[in-house]
C-alpha cells in the first residue's frame, strides 16, 4: 500500500470525522445504515468527493439508484461529481421480460453470482481507493437466506481487503431491519435515524454502533441535510474543552447592582435571571452586554422569543444602540427558531461564537424557548449543564433568562436550573402605594458574598436604576407586601 494509504480516509464532513475519531481506517469495510431519506447517499457522495479532491480514484456502485438520480442529488447540493466513477449495476434486460421472469436461467444463484462478478470486474477496471456499494438490500434479496447473504458479504470484504480499498456499504433497512449480519463483519457501523416531532420538521441524528480499535464519540449526534451536503453536530463534551483564563470580578455600570452582586459577576460563571414576563430580563441582560463591550470584549446574544428589530428598538429606549455593535462585529445577535433548530446545532452555534468570534459574554434569551427545542426536560438539563460547563471552562460569562409562570404571588418555573447556575438573580413585581413596582434580589452566588437585601429597580431612558435596600417592607417576594416602615421608593422618570 502507498504511504498515503496509512492515514485515515476523511469523510469530507468535519463533524462526522470528529465523531468517528478522524475518519475511516483505510483498507477496511464500513456500514452506513438507516431508513430511506436519512441522508446515506449524500454522506456517501461527500465521502467519495473528499477522496477525489485528494487525487484518489473513487467508485460509486449503485444497485438501487440510476446514475441520473445520483447526478440530480449531487446537483441539488451544488456538488460536482466530475472525476467520480459511477457504475450503474442494473439487472439483465431479460429480467424485464415477463416471459422470462420465471426462467431457471435467472435463478437467484445465477443473479447473485452475476452481480458479484460484475462488481469485481468494474473494480479491477477502475482500481479505486474508495468504494461505495449502494445498497445491500438488493444483495440481501438476491441471497434469499441469511447464510448465503453472510457468505457473500464476507467474500466482498476479503476481496476489497486484498486491494486495500476503503469501502462504505449502504443499507436502507427495507428488507429485514432485524438482520444484523453485516454488523459483525464490518469494521465499523454508523446508524442514521430520523425523528418526527409533534410539531416542526423532521430531526435527524446518528450514532456509531461499532468501530474496531478506535475510540469514537459515543451517544447520539444531531445532523442536518442542508444545501451543500450533510452537516453533523457532535455532542458537546465540556471536559474536552478547557482553556486558561484570568479569574476576575466583572463590574457593571451600576454601583447599586455591583453592591447587590457582592462586587460584580465572576468571569467564567453563569448567571440565571429569573422572573415573570415583562419584568425586564432581556433588557437587564443587555446592560451586561453593554458593559462587556465597553471593556473591549465581544459578546453574543441568542434570542428565542423576540424579533430582532423589536429588540433593537427596545434597546434604544434604554440608551443602548445595538446597531453600531453589530456593524463593528463586537456583538453577534442571532434569532433562534426553536421549531427548526436541533439542540446539537444550537450548541455548535454557541461554540462558533466563542471559538471563532471570540465572544466572552453569552446571553441566551430565553430558556423557555430553548426548552421548546428539546425532547424533554431531563434532556434540557443535561444539555444546559454541559453547555454551561463548556462556557465556564472557556472563560465566558453566561447570562440565561427564564420566564416564570404567573405575574404576582406564587411563581413556577418551567424547569428548575437554579442549582446549575453560579448566580441567581430574582426579579419580582410588587404593589406599593397604588403602583406596580419591580424589585430584584440575589438569592445565590456560588463564588462568595452577595447582598441579601431586596432593591427596587427601574429600566428606563437612563438605563438600569436601582434604589436603596427595601427594609420597610415585608412580603415583597410574594408580590403583596406589608409596609413596616418608611422607605424611599423610586420615582417614575416621567413623573
Amino acid at each position: 500500500m502507498p504511504k498515503t494509504a496509512l492515514s485515515n480516509a476523511q469523510t469530507g464532513i468535519t463533524g462526522l470525522d470528529d465523531v468517528i475519531g478522524g475518519g475511516f481506517d483505510r483498507g477496511r469495510v464500513f456500514l452506513l445504515e438507516g431508513n430511506p431519506g436519512t441522508g446515506k447517499t449524500t454522506i456517501a457522495l461527500q465521502f467519495l468527493l473528499a477522496g477525489v479532491a485528494q487525487g484518489e480514484r473513487c467508485l460509486y456502485i449503485t444497485l438501487s439508484e440510476t446514475e441520473d438520480e445520483l447526478r440530480a442529488s449531487a446537483e441539488s447540493h451544488d456538488l460536482s461529481i466530475d472525476g467520480l466513477d459511477i457504475f450503474e449495476l442494473l439487472p439483465p434486460e431479460n429480467l424485464l421480460d415477463e416471459d422470462q421472469q420465471q426462467s431457471l436461467l435467472y435463478s437467484s444463484d445465477l443473479e447473485l453470482g452475476e452481480t458479484t462478478k460484475r462488481i469485481f470486474e468494474v473494480f479491477e477496471r477502475v482500481q479505486p481507493t474508495r468504494v461505495v456499494v449502494d445498497s445491500l438490500s438488493e444483495i440481501r434479496l438476491l441471497a434469499q437466506s441469511s447464510l448465503r447473504y453472510r457468505r457473500q458479504i464476507l467474500a466482498l470484504k476479503h476481496y476489497f481487503a486484498r486491494s486495500g480499498a476503503t469501502v462504505l456499504m449502504l443499507d436502507d433497512l427495507t428488507t429485514d431491519a432485524n438482520d444484523k449480519t453485516v454488523h459483525s463483519i464490518a469494521h465499523g457501523v454508523v446508524r442514521l435515524e430520523e425523528l418526527a416531532p409533534d410539531y416542526g420538521p423532521e430531526r435527524r441524528r446518528l450514532r456509531v454502533l461499532k468501530y474496531r480499535g478506535r475510540r469514537f464519540r459515543g451517544g447520539y449526534h444531531d445532523f442536518a441535510i442542508a444545501h451543500g451536503g450533510v452537516q453533523v453536530f457532535p455532542r458537546l463534551v465540556s471536559a474536552e474543552h478547557k482553556r486558561d483564563f484570568t479569574q476576575e470580578m466583572l463590574r457593571t455600570g451600576s454601583p447599586e447592582l455591583n453592591a447587590l452582586l457582592g462586587g460584580g459577576v465572576d468571569r467564567g460563571s453563569s448567571v440565571l435571571l429569573l422572573g415573570p414576563a415583562g419584568s425586564g430580563k432581556s433588557l437587564l441582560s443587555l446592560t451586561f452586554i453593554q458593559t462587556a463591550v465597553e471593556r473591549g470584549e465581544r459578546a453574543a446574544m441568542f434570542v428565542f422569543d423576540e424579533e430582532l428589530p423589536l429588540l433593537i428598538e427596545r434597546a434604544k429606549g434604554i440608551g443602548i444602540d445595538l446597531q453600531p455593535l453589530l456593524d463593528s462585529e463586537r456583538l453577534v445577535l442571532e434569532q433562534v427558531d426553536a421549531a427548526e433548530l436541533t439542540p446539537g446545532e444550537f450548541s455548535e452555534r454557541v461554540r462558533r461564537c466563542v471559538e471563532i468570534h471570540g465572544a466572552r459574554t453569552i446571553v441566551i434569551d430565553s430558556l423557555n424557548g430553548y426548552q421548546a427545542a428539546m425532547p424533554g426536560e431531563n434532556a434540557l438539563i443535561l444539555h444546559i449543564h454541559e453547555l454551561l460547563q463548556y462556557l465556564n471552562r472557556q472563560g465566558a460569562t453566561t447570562f440565561l433568562t427564564v420566564a416564570q409562570h404567573g405575574l404576582m404571588g406564587e411563581m413556577q418555573s418551567p424547569v428548575d436550573l437554579t442549582y446549575i447556575a453560579d448566580t441567581v438573580l430574582l426579579l419580582r413585581y410588587f404593589e406599593a402605594r397604588g403602583r406596580v413596582r419591580r424589585a430584584m434580589s440575589v438569592i445565590k452566588k456560588r463564588a462568595g458574598y452577595h447582598e441579601d437585601t431586596i432593591r427596587e429597580y427601574q429600566i428606563g431612558r437612563r438605563g438600569l436604576t436601582l434604589g436603596e435596600p427595601l427594609s420597610g417592607f415585608q412580603g415583597i417576594l410574594r408580590g403583596v407586601p406589608r409596609i413596616m416602615g418608611e422607605d424611599e421608593l423610586l420615582k417614575r422618570e416621567d413623573a
